[in-house]
């Protein structure tokens, strides 16, 4: 008797193809969807905007604002005192800068209860001090300068109090 090749069966779905199918797309899913999760927690930078898409439109306008600032090359210093903030103002050579009208405000890092407004006077040449009852702890203190001749300048520093 002569034996007849053997025929392979044809191929047929059977339930772990389903199975194993169903779960490779599954996972491809999450395993995406993961990783986006960590690329955006990595970026985040942790702030956040009441108004964010009015902030997206300024951002041409703050950049220019900078670039003129840079062009003054003013340069301030920030610190805290016992009730009282103490800026000094230099110009490009180190000089002081007098005559400025300063206003500013202080806030906590984390939340914008408690915010200060502050004004500043001029105590020296270059020195100007502002009255500021703050607590104990870290304060983010934003300050706008303005000059005689038209300078403007924007100065964002943290401050700590003990």
């Amino acid at each position: 008797m002569n034996a007849l090749p053997a025929t392979r069966p044809p191929f047929e779905i059977r339930g772990r193809h389903v199975f194993l199918g169903v779960f490779t797309f599954f996972a491809v899913v999450v395993a995406v969807d993961m990783a986006f999760l960590v690329m955006a927690y990595r970026t985040f930078p942790g702030q956040s905007s009441v108004t964010p898409y009015e902030d997206g439109l300024l951002y041409n306008n703050r950049i220019a604002q900078l670039e003129a600032q840079d062009r003054l090359g003013w340069k301030v210093g920030a610190a805290a005192e016992p009730d009282r903030v103490v800026l000094i103002y230099q110009d490009r050579n180190g000089a002081p800068l007098s005559g400025l009208s300063i206003t500013g405000r202080l806030e906590r890092p984390a939340t914008e209860t408690g915010r200060l407004a502050l004004t500043f006077s001029e105590a020296a040449p270059g020195r100007y001090v502002a009255p500021a009852k703050a607590a104990t702890g870290a304060w983010d203190l934003t300050v706008d300068a303005r000059g005689s001749t038209g300078g403007a300048f924007t100065a964002e520093r943290r401050l700590t109090w003990r």
